[in-house]
């Protein structure tokens, strides 16, 4: 959430945000009016108040009954609209806070500006495009001739866009995930298993309500939500706290499963396992001191890198434009791996500075080891990775001219002692 002070001392500010991210600035002109009529509410609600407490006053030391009582009576109207103006102010502020949520993030003056996707800038490529001496397969392909995925089986039990992962197909996600763990691990992030349902504060908190209330699945009897991502979870972990500068930076990782409701159409760009309502995750989350933010961005690009250079994939690193950031995000490197199957490249790592939008949402500050205020913390988040487009990649990558696929080294230790994905 945006800082109302600052929206109100510098609303240029916001309108020129919203400008660079391709939205309505007209929205600052309603926060500016809510604003002034709150204000306005309160000012007349602290007179009547401090009347109210005057004239008490008087009528402690009035010894006529009759004018006392007409005292009371007067002051009776007064607590009546004293009441009346107290709920406006409620309803002023639900409204006032609504709008301020809806509002995304300040893009990062580091940010490139653009006007959607086709503007995002490639910063760099790690790896050849790699080539084979045959004509490489989509894993759509791949995957049926080899008996590890089935999308029948996935359409029967639940519906279009699920499918189910079979033997050594399965074993090769559990692999993945388990090494992506174990290497963050390594890299300095504490593993976490979190739930994978949340209240719908944890969702305010980490920016995903009420803007993405239709994306969302929920629970019909109680206020229970299914996590979009790990990030909703582990950005809840310390809603309301306030932690001591020398445990900063908080450095997390988990997997869970992920659910979102998305209209999909038909056609190329949603063939095979690539977007569906579930999918598995492994997340990477950050909390630090504000001027720590920047290292620990590039921190966590690197962590993400080295998670595709650990496969053997060739990837790039993709910043986004401000016409092309996600609501809560300052900065955007996106990590996208080749898929030659498919032909194209896929993302499969979003790394993002949010600065202290979400610990605003989810009051989570810092207390300076030196005293004084405390301060809002700062909040990282990134993939590292998300399937199914690591798995993907993997398949279509290390495929073989006879349709097999070839182990990643790094992932045989979960294989069994499987080196070779052959059909069943």
């Amino acid at each position: 959430m945006l800082d109302l002070a600052l929206i109100r001392e510098q609303p240029d500010l916001l309108r020129q945000a919203l400008k660079d991210r391709q939205m309505d600035p007209s929205v600052v002109d309603e926060i500016q009016a809510l604003d002034e009529k709150r204000r306005a509410l309160l000012n007349e609600v602290e007179q009547l108040k401090a009347q109210r407490n005057n004239v008490s006053r008087e009528i402690s030391r009035m010894k006529d009954p009759a004018e006392r009582q007409a005292k009371i009576d007067e002051m009776r109207v007064v607590g009546d609209r004293i009441t009346a103006l107290d709920e406006q102010v409620r309803l002023v502020d639900n409204d006032l806070r609504n709008l301020v949520a809806s509002i995304p993030n300040y893009p990062d003056p580091a940010t490139p500006y653009g006007t959607g996707e086709h503007e995002n800038v490639v910063m760099r490529q790690e790896g050849e495009i790699p080539t084979f001496d045959f004509q490489p397969q989509p894993h759509w392909d791949l995957g049926p001739r080899l008996g590890i995925l089935n999308f029948d089986q996935g359409v029967k039990i639940t519906g279009s866009r699920f499918y189910v992962l079979s033997g050594a197909g399965a074993r090769l996600q559990r692999a993945l995930i388990a090494w992506m763990l174990d290497l963050h691990a390594r890299q300095g992030y504490t593993e976490k298993y979190t739930p994978f349902m949340v209240r719908g504060e944890t969702l305010f908190a980490s920016g995903q309500l009420p803007k993405f209330v239709d994306n969302l699945y929920k629970d019909h009897e109680e206020d229970l939500w299914m996590v979009p991502t790990a990030e909703v979870a582990l950005n809840g972990l310390h809603m309301g706290d306030i932690l001591e500068e020398a445990v900063l930076p908080l450095r997390y990782t988990a997997y869970t499963p992920c659910f979102r409701r998305e209209k999909m159409s038909a056609g190329r760009d949603v063939r095979g396992i690539k977007r569906g309502h579930q999918f598995d995750k492994v997340e990477m989350f950050i909390f630090c001191k504000p001027e720590d933010s920047y290292r620990e961005l590039e921190k966590m690009l690197a962590d993400a890198e080295d998670t595709c250079r650990g496969l053997g994939l060739t990837y790039r690193v993709v910043q986004l434009c401000t016409g092309d950031l996600g609501f809560g995000a300052r900065i955007t490197y996106d990590l996208e791996v080749w898929a030659p199957g498919c032909g194209e490249w896929l993302e499969v790592s979003s790394v993002s500075l949010v600065g202290d939008f979400q610990p605003r949402r989810a009051n989570i500050k810092f207390r300076p080891s030196e005293g004084g205020k405390t301060q809002l913390v700062h909040t990282l988040n990134g993939s590292g990775l998300g399937m199914p487009r690591t798995l993907i990649a993997v398949l279509e990558n290390y495929q073989q001219a006879d349709g097999s696929i070839r182990v990643p080294d790094v992932l045989k230790p979960w294989m069994g002692g499987l080196d070779v994905i052959l059909p069943d």
